[in-house]
């Protein structure tokens, strides 16, 4: 009997050499009357972090799952952040305290319950330039009109695809749009009020058509006309509310000066900047009522116009990351709870397996509670392995995919339903 119970311990000679030191050293601390005192849980962590150690393979794998399960979830809520921020930022660039003045019924998009939305008259340069004589130095005033979109330009030697908008501006356009110019300069009074063939053109097209060359003071033709480069906007991306990269730039009287497929005429937009942010509501009080007066609006007549707030495009904003922040927080959660799944069962499959080391362990000393508390205490620090490895993994998978959305960014003005010339039909 003996000789068989030495051959079942060599056996198990590993597991004694790892657990004997440990017991030995508490029966020789222990003053009491029992011959194995129980582990306390400082030992039973050392176990536990022994027993990861031993079985590495198994730990990397369970840590993995844990890992994959997290990655999906902070990489979808930090996906979703990235792009609030992004088009944030664009919005904000498009001026946070300012608004801008359109015939209501721009986005007619049909009937509304059954009944054809009414159309409303086109703003008129005299009307635009009315209002923006009468805001004075109130507020800065900049006018604009749609010219073209899906516009082929061309130079000497190359052309563009058909991907190009064309507006005229006035000379506060820029300002009130910030957009800033990285070669050349901006119209000047002459060219402005005699309308005169010059253009600022963006990042983009200069690259297409002037490679590894200066482009202002070059020549390029569209709409039938030529026209002489005399600036070039900084590179901006793109961004909902198309790319300034792809957008051509002419004086406002230029614009009113190019005919116009069946006579129509150009619908001019108007964007007023506040200096003040405090006075915006007070401002767009005076603009309400000197549109309906510009506009011959009737008394008890509702406005044939419609003002927006820059800031309440954020707004909208806002409400809508929210929802995709909540569907996203519920597609990674569904996803950790299949890697907890996963990760219960690969403990019971090792708890099956180290049978011979529970029986070990009891017959030392130690009880159920121990036993349970090694198994929980390894659980635990795979679970923490894997949830740091799992979001940082998040994090660098959610601002990739930020960044490539910021960077392909075509999809996103179509989905919404914007002109290219940044005028927000939604």
């Amino acid at each position: 009997m003996k000789c068989i119970k030495l051959l079942h311990l060599s056996e198990n000679a590993a597991i004694l050499e790892a657990l004997l030191p440990v017991f030995y050293t508490n029966a020789k601390d222990n003053k009491s009357a029992h011959l194995f005192p129980q582990m306390n849980l400082l030992e039973n962590i050392r176990e536990s972090l022994r027993a990861i150690k031993g079985n590495l393979l198994r730990t990397v794998l369970t840590g993995l799952i844990i890992a994959f399960g997290i990655m999906s979830l902070v990489g979808i809520l930090t996906a979703v952040d990235s792009m609030k921020y992004s088009l944030t930022q664009t919005f904000s660039n498009l001026g946070a305290n300012s608004f801008d003045i359109r015939r209501k019924g721009n986005n007619n998009r049909g009937n509304q319950q059954g009944r054809a939305e009414k159309v409303y008259p086109e703003i008129t340069y005299e009307q635009a330039k009315s209002y923006k004589d009468m805001m004075g130095d109130e507020a800065r005033v900049s006018l604009s009109a749609f010219v073209s979109g899906a516009t082929v330009v061309k130079s000497e030697t190359e052309k563009t695809n058909p991907n190009i908008s064309v507006v005229a501006a006035d000379d506060n356009y820029m300002l009130n749009n910030n957009l800033n110019l990285e070669q050349g300069r901006d119209f000047s009074t002459f060219e402005q009020e005699q309308g005169t063939n010059v253009a600022i053109i963006g990042n983009e097209i200069a690259t297409t058509l002037f490679k590894n060359q200066d482009p202002v003071g070059k020549y390029i033709t569209f709409l039938g006309r030529r026209f002489k480069v005399i600036g070039k906007l900084e590179v901006a991306g793109s961004s909902m509310g198309g790319s300034s990269d792809r957008r051509i730039l002419i004086p406002l009287e230029t614009g009113r000066q190019i005919p116009r497929a069946g006579n129509t005429q150009l619908n001019f937009s108007i964007k007023t900047g506040i200096y003040k942010a405090e006075e915006l509501t007070y401002v767009m009080g005076e603009a309400t009522g000197r549109m309906r007066s510009i506009r011959q609006d009737a008394l008890g007549q509702e406005d044939s116009f419609e003002i927006r707030r820059s800031d309440s495009l954020v707004q909208s904003l806002d409400e809508i990351s929210g929802y995709l922040k909540i569907g996203g927080a519920v597609i990674g959660l569904i996803t950790l709870l299949g890697a907890s799944v996963g990760l219960m069962n690969i403990m019971m499959v090792s708890v099956n397996e180290r049978t011979r080391e529970i029986g070990v362990r009891k017959a030392l000393g130690a009880t159920a509670h121990q036993i349970r508390q090694q198994f929980l205490i390894e659980a635990i620090v795979i679970c923490l392995l894997g949830g740091i490895v799992g979001v940082l993994m998040g994090i660098m998978m959610g601002n990739a995919i930020a960044a490539l959305i910021a960077e392909g960014a075509g999809f996103l003005c179509r989905g919404y339903g914007l002109s290219p010339d940044s005028q927000f039909v939604w």
